[in-house]
């Protein structure tokens, strides 16, 4: 599976951005499609899923104001980001991963994508 996010960029706060991330190669056995964030000086953490079902979480940072989403015609994850604010700095990285049952999970990742919010 390889993953190509794209949509990063930089805004004022409270201003909006859309990544995206489109997928190729044996996609249909990924259970869960994400994205995550890592700002300078600190981990990469979750910032929201969404199932093969549709089912979506988020960070409670984000809640209400990011939404991910997915279009299945063009292998594509969404994650609208509104009402922007500077802690939201970081490069933004897609996620997908399959369950391995009791064996864990195969994890893929994109590229980052820089994403500033200027206060």
């Amino acid at each position: 599976v390889q993953l190509q996010a794209s949509g990063g960029g930089l805004v004022q706060a409270g201003g909006s951005l859309r990544l995206s991330c489109t997928a190729s190669g044996d996609i249909f056995s990924i259970n869960t499609w994400g994205w995550y964030r890592q700002a300078p000086g600190k981990l990469r953490e979750l910032v929201a899923t969404i199932t093969s079902g549709g089912t979506s979480s988020y960070a409670d940072s984000v809640k209400g104001r990011f939404a991910i989403s997915r279009d299945n015609a063009k292998n594509t994850v969404f994650l609208q980001m509104d009402s922007l604010k500077p802690e939201d700095t970081a490069v933004y990285y897609c996620n997908a991963f399959m369950g391995l049952g009791p064996f864990g999970r195969q994890d893929y990742w994109g590229k980052g994508t820089q994403v500033t919010v200027s206060s």
